[in-house]
């Protein structure tokens, strides 16, 4: 990397938009928890029954189906603050109010409530979601996707720490209703980058009414050449990460016999630090390596690093083995997040922004839901070496794919009117 593409990145860090992307990364990240983990703390320490607390997990689903709803986000403008920041604002202002009243309620004694208040967070933060993906992909230059990618994740991941570990924490100290007031309050640096964010540079007209709203998306992505390969290389380009990802705490303790805590530590404390560097790094070669290399490049790494743990179950328990292995498979699985955004952004009409986003992101969570319920069977069966010499072999059909549509690939980074125009 020359000194004049450092010096771009480092201006492109400094400028509003990338600065705004951080910011709304921790708005997005922050509510996730406090749904989930987080509540799961609260409600066991209340004394909640197993039985609720497994229903409670239905609470999610919207992040699940958000892309529904979607097309109305993309239709609809409100009054203020355009298209994408005033949406965003109004599930920001929603959020903080439900958070705060939450913390008013107990698990214990008003369990129901609390549930109705979970899925009302759950919407209101899915539906944030769908519009700062939007919005993040209408402002971000080409150059800059890769590293606004990486720098949404390191705020996303930022802000999940702040409301699962830190917050259990907190509980201890200010009681789980003054923990959830903070949090609460916390939505306040969300509020403030929509305000202060730029707005896109190209003008959109929004989709004239509703119907085209919900159509125009599907119409439009499957009038381009090589839609179809598009879709199955989403899908595929990350399969063989989820597929380890989804046994690497059971085999770090069941297989190679590390302590809880010691898991902990390191596949989760430094994990998520490998993470985040992976992304920022990922994010400021991809605007060097351009898009087909940076994905054929960091999707290799990927494949790469499940074979750390297949070397890790061969040798046994070893101390370094496994802090390289967990460092080396979280940065490469950062590095492969910012370029896999960035993908995904490059593939979406400004016009249809949020429904395009959203349906592809959905698409390309499949592969996590699919691999997950016989990766136990397949480990049991076949021992955890050739298990994860498997999710190696997994990572090859995407790879392929994306050699054989170079071309395809590599037209995103023309950047021809956003692959479809705005008109």
């Amino acid at each position: 990397m020359n000194n004049d593409t450092i010096y771009r990145t480092l201006r492109s860090l400094a400028n509003g938009r990338i600065g705004t992307v951080f910011l709304l990364g921790f708005s997005s990240g922050l509510p996730l928890a406090l749904t989930g983990g987080t509540l799961q703390a609260w409600m066991t320490v209340e004394g909640v029954d197993l039985g609720t607390i497994g229903i409670f997990t239905l609470v999610g689903l919207p992040y699940t189906i958000k892309f529904l709803w979607s097309p109305f986000l993309d239709r609809f403008v409100p009054p203020f603050l355009g298209r994408r920041r005033g949406w965003i604002l109004v599930f920001q202002l929603a959020l903080m109010l439900l958070i705060a009243a939450m913390s008013t309620y107990s698990p214990r004694f008003s369990p129901w409530i609390i549930a109705g208040l979970a899925v009302m967070i759950a919407f209101s933060s899915s539906s944030q979601d769908v519009v700062i993906d939007a919005y993040r992909t209408d402002i971000l230059r080409k150059p800059e996707r890769g590293l606004g990618a990486g720098v949404y994740v390191t705020g996303y991941r930022i802000a999940m720490l702040v409301s699962g570990a830190l917050a259990l924490i907190f509980s201890e100290f200010l009681g789980w209703r003054l923990t959830y007031l903070l949090m609460a309050g916390l939505m306040t640096v969300g509020i403030l980058a929509t305000f202060i964010g730029p707005e896109p540079e190209e003008k959109v007209i929004p989709p004239a009414t509703l119907s085209e709203a919900i159509g125009g998306p599907l119409k439009e992505f499957f009038s381009r050449p090589g839609a179809w390969a598009l879709l199955v290389l989403i899908v595929l380009y990350k399969i063989g990460d989820a597929f380890a990802g989804s046994l690497t705490t059971a085999f770090l303790i069941r297989g190679a016999e590390f302590s809880v805590g010691e898991v902990g530590a390191i596949n989760k404390g430094m994990g998520l630090g490998a993470t985040i560097l992976g992304a920022l790094f990922g994010g400021v070669i991809m605007a060097r390596l351009g898009m087909y290399r940076s994905l054929l490049y960091f999707g290799i790494l990927q494949a790469i690093s499940n074979l750390s743990f297949m070397v890790l179950a061969l040798a046994g328990k070893s101390y370094p083995l496994m802090i390289f292995a967990v460092a080396f498979e979280n940065l490469a699985g950062g590095m492969g997040t910012a370029s896999f955004v960035g993908f995904l952004m490059a593939l979406c009409n400004h016009r249809y922004t949020a429904t395009q986003f959203a349906l592809l992101s959905a698409l390309a969570s499949l592969g996590r839901v699919f691999v997950g319920p016989p990766s136990g069977f397949l480990a049991g069966f076949a021992g955890w070496p050739i298990f994860f010499f498997i999710t190696f072999l997994a990572a090859l059909p995407g790879l392929g794919l994306l050699m054989y549509k170079k071309s395809l690939v590599q037209e995103l980074d023309l950047d021809k009117e956003n692959v479809a125009g705005s008109s």
